[in-house]
């Protein structure tokens, strides 16, 4: 599905609009998603990457001087005190670009993202999702 705006489709052809240190960084994050979110769909929404499963899970965007990652309000409630070294407002976090992404952090919202689209859902989650539910 092609974007409208920028007519990017995929998140490889995202990444790839970036020089190559910030390449490397959407490269890590989104490895570090589809870890953690077993089962996703990758895609571009509202121009960003995107993970869905069972709705969307994650968003991620890389911009001037961050990193942004949009895991919605419910994401960043459930980690407050832990987001709380990032800049952040109700549904996204800003990371600094010359810093390390918090990569364990990050995978444990998706984590609690997934566990979350899965019980609004009201499926019976497969094998590979049940230890996911028990972090929620």
């Amino acid at each position: 599905m092609k974007s409208k705006k920028t007519g990017i489709a995929s998140i490889d052809e995202y990444i790839a609009t970036f020089p190559v240190e910030i390449q490397n960084i959407l490269r890590e994050l989104r490895t570090t998603i589809g870890a953690a979110a077993p089962g996703a769909e990758e895609r571009i929404s509202y121009q960003m990457p995107a993970f869905a499963l069972k709705g969307i899970l994650v968003y991620f965007a890389a911009w001037k001087d961050h990193i942004g990652f949009y895991p919605t309000s419910s994401g960043i409630r459930a980690f407050q005190k832990e987001l709380s070294l990032y800049e952040n407002s109700k549904g996204s976090l800003k990371f600094p670009i010359d810093k390390r992404l918090p990569l364990t952090l990050i995978s444990k919202i998706v984590k609690f993202r997934v566990a979350e689209n899965l019980k609004k859902a009201k499926i019976k989650p497969s094998k590979k999702h049940e230890d996911l539910l028990e972090i929620a």
